[in-house]
């Protein structure tokens, strides 16, 4: 089953994360959370992974409707992009929204998932054509 967009970047980490923040930022999504997974793994138990950080990115007027829709839908809220080291290069990868309307089962979601999947699109498109 196929559950994220991704896209593959020839740049530094630190840099991809700064990109990733600004594409989301100009498709109207703010950052909500943010999970530093190595230095989770790495304190917790003592284990050691590449680079990889996970960011809680939310639309607000995406999640408005979508809460509209079915309250029940925080649950699967905000939507997760990824961005992690990947031999050499830094991949970035979006939640397909459409996952939550497969998982809710409730077609009212389409609209919300559509929309905000064409932002998560746009914005990693904006990430890759910087890229190089």
């Amino acid at each position: 089953m196929e559950y994220g967009i991704p896209v593959t970047l020839d740049l530094p980490f630190a840099d991809a994360v700064e990109r990733t923040r600004a594409a989301l930022a100009d498709q109207g999504f703010g950052i909500l959370t943010e999970i530093d997974m190595q230095a989770t793994l790495r304190a917790k138990l003592g284990e050691e992974i590449e680079e990889y950080l996970i960011l809680g990115a939310c639309n607000p007027p995406l999640a408005h409707r979508a809460l509209g829709a079915d309250r029940s839908i925080g649950l699967l809220l905000p939507c997760n992009v990824v961005v992690r080291a990947a031999d050499g290069r830094t991949v970035v990868e979006a939640m397909d929204p459409q996952l939550i309307v497969r998982v809710a089962g409730n077609p009212e979601l389409a609209a919300v998932a559509d929309e905000a999947a064409a932002r998560l699109r746009a914005a990693l498109d904006a990430l890759a054509a910087l890229d190089g």
